[in-house]
C-alpha cells in the first residue's frame, strides 16, 4: 500500500496560499476544510474560495464539508471540480442519495463520522462511498490531540473493506503526526490528513515524505 498524504491547508499561510499550495505539490491531494460556524464553531472557506483554490492547486482537492445542510450545499463543491467531496454523516438526511449525486457529477463521494458517532450503521452502505473519514479529533479546530479511542472504528471499516473487496479509501483527520500516523495505519487507514505536521518547519515536501514513510512502515509490520 502506498499511503496517501493529504495536507490540510488550515495550516497554510492564507495570505500566500498559492505559494503554500506549490510547496505541497508532492502530496496526493490537498485537504480543504469547509466550516460554516454552525455545524462546527469555526468559519473557513466557501465555494468562491474553494473554486479559486481549485484553479491554482497543483494537486486535486479533497474537500471536507464540516457544514450543516450538506444535502443542499455538497453538490456545488463537486461541480467546482473537486476530486473528492466528503460530507458528515451527522449533517445529511440521506447519505446514500447524496453520495450518488456527488458521484453522478463526477466527484468521489466520502462520508465522515465524528469521534462519538458509531460506524456500524454505515458498514452495509460502504459500496455507496469511495472514502470514509474517521475523525480522530472533534471537528472544527486544528492542533488537537489524536484520539486513539477512535481506532476500533477504523479496524471495523478495514475488516469490512477486506471482506467485500471494495475500493474504499479509509481516511483519518486530526492530530496526525509522525508520532501518531503509524497507529492509524496499523488500524487500517490508508489516507492521512495532516496540517501542522506538514507545514511546520521550512520544508513541507520532506515532512510529507517522512509521514508517508512512517505510515507505510507501520502498515508493513502489521
Amino acid at each position: 500500500m502506498s499511503a496517501r498524504i493529504n495536507p490540510s491547508i488550515l495550516s497554510a499561510d492564507f495570505v500566500n496560499l498559492q505559494a503554500d499550495l506549490e510547496r505541497i505539490a508532492s502530496a496526493d491531494l490537498v485537504h480543504v476544510d469547509v466550516m460554516d460556524n454552525h455545524f462546527v464553531p469555526n468559519l473557513t472557506f466557501g465555494p468562491q474560495m474553494v473554486g479559486r483554490i481549485q484553479d491554482v492547486s497543483p494537486v486535486p482537492l479533497d474537500v471536507h464539508l464540516m457544514i450543516s445542510d450538506v444535502d443542499r450545499w455538497a453538490p456545488g463543491y463537486a461541480e467546482l471540480g473537486a476530486y473528492s467531496v466528503t460530507f458528515h454523516a451527522e449533517a445529511t438526511s440521506d447519505p446514500v442519495a447524496l453520495a450518488r449525486r456527488l458521484r453522478s457529477i463526477g466527484a468521489r463521494a466520502g462520508i465522515a463520522v465524528k469521534p462519538g458517532t458509531p460506524i456500524e450503521p454505515y458498514l452495509e452502505l460502504l459500496p455507496e462511498f469511495d472514502q470514509v473519514l474517521v475523525m480522530t479529533v472533534e471537528p472544527g479546530f486544528g492542533g488537537q490531540a489524536f484520539m486513539p479511542e477512535t481506532m476500533p472504528k477504523l479496524q471495523a471499516l478495514s475488516a469490512e473493506v477486506a471482506r467485500t473487496g471494495l475500493d474504499v479509501w479509509l481516511q483519518v483527520d486530526g492530530g496526525i503526526s509522525a508520532d501518531t500516523i503509524g497507529i492509524a495505519a496499523a488500524a487500517g487507514a490508508d489516507t492521512f490528513v495532516a496540517g501542522s505536521a506538514v507545514y511546520s518547519g521550512s520544508d513541507p515536501a520532506s515532512n510529507i515524505a517522512l509521514l508517508r514513510a512512517a505510515a507505510e512502515a507501520s502498515t508493513h509490520t502489521h
